[in-house]
């Protein structure tokens, strides 16, 4: 048998330093490729795209953000009585749930029309016992509120007159005495609700008078007794809140107060 056969390939040191080195580099090399490939799917995905300005400002973003719905888009156009019934007020008032006065119930109603217009919207913007705040709908602006008010009590045999919108911010022209009366003042003082001097009621308005007409502007701004102040209308001036008790003092007594 030959020798040959049993001899090591190996023949010279030099040989053997480049197997020994060549056992180290080749495992470590192929170790650091799998865990480059592995690692770089993870994170990379992919590859140079997600690490783009966008693509890190994009992970980087806020999981929710707050839109102001409307911001650019002008004034909320208000909705009418009935609307407002319709969308928030019908749940309860339509069907007497949870004790609210079945609209069209004059009996139900009688004693609370009695209250008058303005402890009835002061009691829906609010909350009064069982009924929420705006009926529960926290989006309706205080007029739409009280428009709701003005419809339901109307199906009960109420006059009240559904108030207007405000006039807009640098538009707004002074509405006369009579126009005010009209859009709030009359809602009381038609009939005379809450110990409200009627208008027509030359004795009452007489009384009011002797203390001259600043006086009862004076006692208007501020409020006096049911009477909410200006009115109800905070967006009424002063002068306009005067025009309206004049309206009504010449309207009850046939000549101006002084």
């Amino acid at each position: 048998m030959s020798s040959d056969q049993h001899s090591s390939p190996i023949k010279t040191p030099r040989q053997l330093i480049t197997l020994v080195v060549l056992a180290f580099v080749v495992p470590v090399i192929l170790i650091i490729l799998l865990v480059t490939f592995v690692t770089g799917e993870k994170v990379g995905g992919a590859g140079t795209e997600a690490m783009t300005p966008e693509a890190v400002a994009e992970r980087l973003r806020p999981v929710g953000s707050v839109a102001f719905a409307g911001a650019s888009s002008g004034p909320k156009t208000l909705q009418s009585g009935e609307a407002v019934y319709k969308l928030a007020c019908s749940a309860c008032h339509a069907t007497g749930a949870a004790g609210a006065p079945k609209a069209g119930d004059a009996g139900a109603w009688a004693p609370r029309i009695k209250q008058g217009y303005d402890t009835l919207v002061k009691h829906a913007v609010e909350g009064f016992k069982g009924m929420p705040a705006k009926g529960g709908n926290a989006d309706l602006d205080p007029i739409e509120v009280a428009r709701a008010v003005a419809f339901i009590a109307n199906q009960a045999g109420a006059k009240f007159k559904e108030p207007e919108a405000p006039a807009a911010p640098g538009k707004a022209t002074a509405r006369t005495g009579e126009q005010i009366v009209q859009a709030t003042c009359g809602n009381c003082h038609t009939e005379g609700l809450e110990g409200a001097p009627k208008i027509g009621d030359r004795a009452a308005w007489t009384k009011r008078a002797s203390n001259g007409i600043d006086a009862a502007v004076a006692s208007a701004i501020k409020g006096h007794g049911h009477m909410p102040s200006r009115g109800g209308m905070s967006d009424l001036t002063d002068a306009e809140l005067k025009s309206a008790v004049q309206y009504m003092f010449l309207k009850s007594t046939g000549a101006p107060a002084k």
